[in-house]
């Protein structure tokens, strides 16, 4: 698949081959959904279990007799009512770190990239350089570029400075390097941009 490469101010780059087995399957739903459910269920944190009745070290005798003592009959002083007590219906300990096969996550990220190129929501930039890093001179090259109101900018190994200051403060902008991708992130934005050094290392993170 070949694709227009453009530079930052949208004149051309030149054009660049992508691969095949990364950017042209067929994006199936099932994959999609379970990898996202996976990603998302990985990011909830494992409730702190309280200890209940039967988890408490306290002594299982009877507290006092049953009549005549003038107080509530009490069985022990595990009780949630006394001091050092159990919990009553406290949190449990639930586990949320599912398991997904490698090669089903990798699919998932190249059925992704695959429904960007398709859709025509996929753009390829030479470099992310940005003249002092200005804020005002990205806004009005990503206008020119049609970026839409969400994209989702993946550099190479590592992050372009000057790129990263001027957007920072451009909401619905975002930048993850190319170990970062992940298939959330790319289907939850409208427009993926990739520069050179990503495609490259994408492709050689996934075209094994």
């Amino acid at each position: 698949m070949k694709v227009q490469v453009q530079n930052l101010d949208a004149s051309g780059a030149g054009d660049i081959e992508l691969a095949d087995a990364v950017f042209g399957l067929e994006p199936r739903a099932d994959i999609l959904h379970r990898v996202v459910t996976w990603q998302l269920e990985k990011r909830r944190g494992t409730a702190r279990g309280a200890r209940e009745r039967s988890d408490v070290a306290r002594t299982g005798k009877k507290f006092g007799r049953q009549k005549g003592g003038g107080t509530a009959r009490h069985g022990d002083r595990r009780a949630p009512v006394f001091i050092g007590g159990g919990k009553a219906h406290g949190p449990r300990v639930r586990d949320f770190n599912p398991s997904l096969n490698k090669k089903i996550r990798a699919l998932g990220l190249r059925m992704a990239l695959s429904a960007k190129a398709k859709d025509g929501s996929l753009i390829v930039l030479d470099a992310l350089d940005v003249a002092e890093g200005k804020t005002k001179t990205l806004v009005t090259q990503l206008a020119q570029l049609g970026f839409g109101k969400k994209a989702l900018v993946i550099d190479g190994d590592a992050l372009n400075v000057s790129f990263a200051l001027a957007s920072g403060n451009i909401g619905g902008v975002n930048l993850l390097p190319a170990m970062g991708a992940n298939v959330y992130d790319i289907l939850k934005h409208d427009t993926l941009v990739l520069t050179r050094a990503a495609v490259e290392k994408l492709e050689a993170r996934l075209n094994g």
